[in-house]
């Protein structure tokens, strides 16, 4: 069923009955108890009450078997007595009464039944000794006025039982009718109204709904800004290069000179590596925002990832004559990360220190902090105190920015290690410099928990 209306409608309706259902059984039990025990303390003074006639002989037996008044109404003629002496003759009886004896009990209470109806009898002898008074209860007549007592209370049920369905379907409506609020505001919602729902005064479990998708605005919000934002910036950032490239190459035509053409087509590969840069980080970045699996983590050796890096950042450290140094002690570190994520990270962090590394100086990658943290330290003019705190913000560009950046390097990498669950902490180096720490913490892995197959070992390295 999909009404949660007519769910709530049946579980409560449902509930309701089960509730009568058992206050009506927990009613027949007790009152059949209590009946019982009024009725056996009736039987018990009637029957006294004929013994003390008998005993102080103011009426025969006879006539005192006749004293027991019958009831009125539909419960007529329910108490019957005989009268029987003690040698075994029946003396008297009342008209209802069977001939054969009530009970073979001499005294006390107990149930017989007779010609297939059962009788509640009581038995008593008469303080002089003279006869034995039989006082019975036609049990028949007992259940049927439990019975009438039981419908007595159903009825009024089978009659009230729909008012309280009708009213706890139109309850429940009620209390359905703030999420319909809801589902009205949103129909009629244009796709581009992202502004908050108002909880108002709804109701405490409606509240938290409300919020949830507030809080589903404010994400979609955010992701459509960073949306524009990354097509503005491609747009603009794109425009540039090719614009540069195209002039470039036309001067590379015009060119009469030797010098003057190679100059112009070296400015063509500066371009071109830009673009492939910029193109790279905002697919990276890209990736990064549409990602919604959890990261696919993996035992990984450090060392291999920086030799992978070291080879592709090969050339551009050769034509600025950048040296790119890396310590030993890396090799033994294996990370539990995802390999692609770390890379991504590793790779914007070694090439953000190389752009800001002026030509002829070094980029060096160092275990830190006892081995919790890989430093990557650059010889660059580092950043402004008060540009610390924003530079991993996307399409940043501090005062120091040259005409390489893109304003995306850092960004990608402090999100990209975040997923993998470690951390990125910057800082100015005393002698100049940036000091980007990659914070390994959690990820980590003992080398005798790996796997032998993720150990890659490599030497001292350097590349000049």
């Amino acid at each position: 069923m999909s009404s949660m209306r007519a769910r709530l409608f049946l579980l409560l309706t449902a509930a309701t009955g089960l509730v009568w259902l058992f206050a009506a059984g927990w009613i027949w039990i007790s009152t059949q108890r209590e009946l019982d025990r009024a009725l056996d303390a009736r039987l018990v003074e009637a029957g006294r009450m004929v013994a003390s006639l008998v005993a102080g002989q103011r009426i025969d037996p006879g006539a005192a078997a006749q004293l027991p008044v019958a009831a009125q109404g539909g419960y007529g003629r329910q108490l019957s007595c005989q009268i029987w002496s003690l040698d075994g003759r029946l003396l008297g009886r009342s008209a209802d009464a069977p001939e054969a004896a009530l009970t073979s009990l001499r005294s006390g209470i107990s149930e017989t039944v007779i010609d297939g109806v059962t009788w509640r009898v009581f038995a008593i002898e008469d303080p002089g000794g003279q006869a034995r008074i039989l006082v019975g209860d036609n049990v028949a007549v007992r259940d049927r006025l439990v019975r009438d007592v039981i419908l007595g209370l159903l009825l009024p049920v089978a009659l009230v039982l729909p008012a309280l369905a009708l009213l706890i379907w139109l309850g429940v409506g009620r209390g359905l009718a703030p999420l319909r609020r809801i589902a009205g505001t949103l129909r009629t919602r244009d796709v581009e109204d992202l502004a908050p729902l108002d909880p108002g005064s709804d109701a405490a479990e409606i509240r938290p709904v409300a919020e949830a998708l507030n809080g589903l605005f404010h994400r979609l919000a955010a992701a459509r800004e960073r949306e524009r934002q990354f097509i503005d910036f491609a747009a603009h950032e794109l425009r540039t290069p090719l614009a540069g490239l195209r002039t470039q190459a036309q001067v590379a035509l015009a060119a009469q000179e030797p010098a003057m053409r190679s100059q112009a087509l070296r400015q063509i590969l500066v371009s071109v590596d830009r673009t492939t840069r910029l193109v790279r980080q905002l697919l990276d970045l890209s990736r990064l925002d549409a990602e919604a699996a959890p990261p696919a983590l993996a035992v990984v050796a450090l060392g291999a990832l920086v030799v992978g890096l070291q080879q592709a950042l090969e050339a551009p450290c050769r034509a600025r004559d950048i040296v790119l140094e890396t310590d030993a002690a890396i090799d033994g570190v294996l990370l539990r990360v995802d390999e692609h994520l770390f890379a991504t990270a590793l790779r914007n962090l070694v090439e953000n220190a190389i752009q800001h590394t002026p030509t002829g100086g070094r980029v060096r990658l160092s275990l830190e902090r006892d081995g919790t943290a890989l430093a990557i330290e650059d010889e660059g003019a580092g950043i402004p105190a008060e540009e610390l705190a924003l530079v991993t913000r996307r399409f940043f560009r501090g005062r120091h920015r040259n005409g390489l950046g893109t304003g995306l390097g850092l960004s990608i990498a402090e999100q990209a290690l975040r997923r993998c669950g470690a951390g990125l902490h910057l800082a100015n180096r005393t002698g100049g410099g940036l000091r980007a720490e990659i914070l390994l913490g959690a990820t980590r892995v003992p080398a005798d928990d790996a796997a032998p197959d993720a150990v890659l070992p490599t030497p001292f390295r350097q590349v000049p």
